[in-house]
This record gives C-alpha cells, sequence and structure tokens, in this order.
C-alpha cells in the first residue's frame, strides 16, 4: 500500500477552473472519501491522482515517488467507475483476466490471480457466468475482482454504487470496506452521497467549487462543522439566524429572534467579533421536544410529519424559523396543530458558524 499526496493540484478547462490549489493526503491503508456536489471538483481530483488527467500544476506522489506525469498503468493504481465498464461479450473470468492478460502474464498464474481476486469478492465459482446473467451487484463485484486482481497498491472508485439500489448499496458499502481493509489497500473514493461517506470513510474531503471546504473524520466533519456549506452538504440541519454577544471559551451567545440561543465555535481559527452576523446549525435530533428543562428553549407549533418507521421528522413552525425535528421515539405520535411544543437543544449540539 502506497500513501497518496496531492500538492497544490490546480485543473482549468479553458476559462473554467475545476480545481484551485487542492492539496491532501491520504494515510496508506486509509479509505478516505472525496465527497461534494455535481461540478465540486471531486471526480476531476480522482482523474488526476489516476493519471487520466494531468494537473494544470501541483504534484500528484503515491508514498515519496512523483507520477504526476507518469501514465495510468505505471502507477500501481487501480480504478472502478461508475458505470462498471465490464465487456458484455466476455465472460466472469475473461473480464477479470483482461488486465493481466494485456500485461502478458503467465495463463497459469492468470488463473490463480483470478480465482484469488473472485473469492476476495464472494464470487467463487462464478467465473463462466455471462455478464448478462448477473443481478446489479455481482456486476460490481466483477468491477472490484478486475481491479483487485492486478495487484494495486492504491484502489480508486468514482461513485461505484449509484447505480444499484438501496438495499444493494448498504450491502456493497460494507463489502467494498471489507475488500480495502483486508487487501491492504489504500482507497480513494468518490461520492455525492453523504450517508455512504458518514458509513464507509477513515475520513473526508468535503470540496465546494474546486476547493477543500473541510478535512476530517466523518464523526468531526458531522459534529463540528467549519462551514454553512458543509453543516447544510453532511447530513440535515436547521440554518439559523442571528447576532454574536458575547464568547466565553468555545462558547458563544447568540441574539436570535427566540432570545438568546448559546452554541459552540466549531472553527478553531475563527472567534465571531460582539455584533457579527452568525448562523447556528442545529441537527433535526438535537432538538428535544417537550423538555421540561433543557438548554436553548424555544417554542412552536408542528405543521407537518412525517412517519419514517424507526423515528418521526417534524416540521415545527417557532420563531427562528420552520425546523426539522427528530422524535426518535416512533410510538409517541404528535399530530399537526396540537398544543405549542418546548423545544430544547444542548449548547454542545448547537453549532455557531460564520455568516
Amino acid at each position: 500500500m502506497d500513501a497518496i499526496r496531492a500538492d497544490s493540484i490546480v485543473k482549468k478547462f479553458g476559462q473554467v477552473t475545476a480545481l484551485d490549489g487542492v492539496s491532501v493526503e491520504v494515510a496508506a491503508g486509509e479509505l478516505f472519501f472525496l465527497l461534494g456536489a455535481s461540478g465540486c471538483g471531486k471526480t476531476t481530483l480522482l482523474r488526476c491522482i489516476a493519471g487520466l488527467e494531468t494537473p494544470t500544476s501541483g504534484h500528484i506522489f503515491f508514498g515519496d515517488r512523483d507520477v504526476t506525469q507518469l501514465p495510468p498503468h505505471k502507477r500501481e493504481a487501480a480504478m472502478v467507475f461508475q458505470s462498471y465498464a465490464l465487456w458484455p461479450h466476455l465472460n466472469v473470468e475473461r473480464n477479470v483476466a483482461f488486465g493481466l492478460e494485456e500485461r502478458k502474464v503467465d495463463k497459469a498464474e492468470i488463473r490463480r490471480r483470478v480465482g484469488e481476486a473472485l473469492e476476495l469478492v464472494h464470487l467463487s465459482g462464478m467465473g463462466d457466468r455471462g455478464i448478462d446473467q448477473l443481478s446489479g451487484g455481482q456486476q460490481q463485484r466483477v468491477a472490484l475482482a478486475r481491479a483487485l486482481v492486478v495487484r494495486p497498491k492504491c484502489l480508486l472508485l468514482d461513485e461505484p454504487l449509484s447505480n444499484l439500489d438501496a438495499k444493494l448499496r448498504i450491502e456493497m458499502r460494507r463489502e467494498i470496506r471489507r475488500i480495502v481493509k483486508e487487501g491492504g489497500l489504500t482507497g480513494v473514493y468518490v461520492t455525492h452521497d453523504q450517508e455512504e461517506a458518514l458509513s464507509m470513510a477513515d475520513r473526508m474531503a468535503v470540496l465546494n467549487k474546486g476547493r477543500i471546504e473541510q478535512l476530517g473524520t466523518a464523526e468531526d466533519v458531522y459534529r463540528n462543522p467549519h462551514t454553512a456549506f458543509v453543516s447544510g452538504f453532511i447530513g440535515e440541519t436547521n440554518l439559523v439566524k442571528g447576532k454574536a454577544l458575547e464568547v466565553r471559551g468555545e462558547f458563544a451567545m447568540i441574539e436570535s429572534a427566540a432570545g438568546p440561543l448559546v452554541g459552540r465555535v466549531t472553527r478553531p481559527e475563527w472567534v465571531p467579533a460582539a455584533g457579527e452576523e452568525v448562523i447556528l446549525s442545529i441537527r433535526p435530533e438535537a432538538w428535544r421536544v417537550d423538555s421540561q428543562s433543557g438548554e436553548n428553549p424555544i417554542t412552536g407549533k408542528i405543521i407537518e410529519r412525517s412517519y419514517l418507521g424507526q423515528r418521526i421528522q417534524y416540521l415545527v413552525d417557532t420563531p427562528v424559523g420552520i425546523q426539522q425535528v427528530v422524535e426518535l421515539n416512533p410510538h409517541l405520535v404528535r399530530e399537526p396543530g396540537e398544543t405549542p411544543l418546548r423545544l430544547t437543544a444542548r449548547h454542545s449540539d448547537v453549532a455557531v458558524l460564520q455568516a
């Protein structure tokens, strides 16, 4: 396995800057996610790492090797595409063996390595199947086996689960993480699916308009967003406008339409000045319903509810706007228009962000 480092990567397509000085380090053996909306630059960065695009400026390193100008086949990296890119006229075994045949590997060695790769992706005994005989999940496993059979040090994945249904996506999340860890690989995975990233990543980088907005573990990025963009992109949140009154340590008191609210300043290098406009980010699950005692109390009325099985989601009209509120007790169903609710949120569960 190799560590991967992108150093000050700029990539321009004519007058359009897809990547604007992006730097990121992926540790050896890490499953690292590049996350962001369409057009943010995440796939362009992955293609630069793979050698499918050449940066306008900056450098790509695999371990200590500068691979910026190396062609893809000399980087010891393998890529899995969104479309799988399987050969429909070849069976499973021939699809997996294709890269080895191109490298003129001995036939006996090809058979052995194809068998190992199919076993790793749980497709042993299916080498003679046609691609059209496989489910979407099985085709994805074949694409993974084809990438793994060449024994790469790095595995690069470009939205590999976007064509699968919800149940298969959950199953393949576990499988891809298992394969990366058991195979001793460094993985870089591109997605726009926040749940995918939160459930799989060792660390992630959130990109926006060609730049990295935040980098960290899934829990850190979710719990401590540095910007309103990150807080809104990673999971659901309520954004509340206010003005800073005072700051004590990591906590700030904010003037809002519902009165003073207190939250944590989550961006390390920033402290709001008195009177500065700020944004509060409050996750739906951070609100507690009808708590008799609690921090940051506000009142509101339910205007809509959605029953989601394990939880119930409400829209509550409050002085600070309509709030999404998640009730984790699905047996306690509240109806719209009932007596006003009292909502509270712990100071530590409210993030204070720059406006």
